[in-house]
């Protein structure tokens, strides 16, 4: 344990990234769980973490527009499929959102294989780097995150499929890379599964906070025992979703009714 050498100036940029993750994917979340495809967000990250591969096999700038732009084609394209395959399927969705995950995750292995650093590429995308980032990267997703809460709370439920799934591929897209997959699903599903037994009108800002908690204990618990930060986060943020749940409400009128 280092207290002394904790200095909160360095965790300010990785908190103001998992806030800028936190606020589309909360919202996101409630519907995932409305909706009953609660692994797509793991599904798309890893498709927009395949983009993130194949630009690096192409060897764009990895700090440039084109990695960006070949992360956010490749999770449109996945969100393109999923629409498809849940008109068509509609009954072996859940099945088919997996199937497309082990599809992503398998070819990110294939792609690097013979690369010497791709295994600390992958590690790198899955469980992020949030400790690093600076502040200068989060000025692209802050902007689309603007676009896409404006989007998220004008129309909420009215977005049709194919619209929940092209924003859902845009929000997790510059998510990936800030956070990786862990936090991504992460952020997306457990303050949502946290507060769902809470009346309605509590539910987004007590999610929200829980999110935030989870961040920022993770966050100083990582500087202050050395550990690694997106990992530790993952654990603070569900102990703290696990706490608002055990005392919440129970089960009644107010929980998330499951999908017809």
């Amino acid at each position: 344990m280092n207290t002394e050498a904790l200095d909160l100036m360095i965790i300010v940029p990785a908190l103001l990234a998992g806030l800028l993750v936190l606020l589309t994917h909360v919202p996101l979340g409630a519907q995932v769980l409305r909706r009953g495809i609660v692994f797509i967000d793991l599904a798309i990250a890893q498709i927009a973490a395949l983009g993130v591969i194949i630009a690096g096999v192409a060897d764009l700038d990895p700090h440039g527009w084109a990695v960006q732009a070949a992360a956010a084609a490749a999770a449109v394209l996945g969100a393109v499929l999923l629409t498809w395959t849940e008109r068509r399927w509609p009954e072996v969705q859940e099945a088919q959102i997996g199937v497309l995950f082990i599809l992503a995750a398998t070819a990110g292995l294939l792609l690097v294989a013979h690369n010497p650093h791709g295994g600390e590429h992958l590690q790198d995308l899955l469980a992020g780097q949030i400790l690093w980032v600076r502040y200068e990267q989060l000025l692209l997703p802050a902007a689309g995150t603007l676009v896409i809460c404006a989007l998220l709370f004008r129309l909420g439920e009215r977005l049709s499929r194919l619209g929940f799934y092209l924003v859902f591929a845009l929000a997790v897209t510059a998510s990936v890379q800030l956070v990786g997959v862990y936090l991504v699903f992460t952020s997306l599903i457990v303050p949502a599964l946290a507060v769902r037994h809470y009346a309605p009108a509590r539910r987004l800002w007590l999610a929200y906070a829980i999110g935030a908690a989870g961040y920022a204990s993770g966050l100083v618990l990582s500087t202050m025992f050395d550990l690694p930060s997106g990992a530790l986060i993952v654990w603070c943020l569900t102990l703290l979703a696990a706490l608002a749940y055990a005392s919440g409400p129970k089960a009644g009128p107010h929980s998330v009714q499951p999908r017809h």
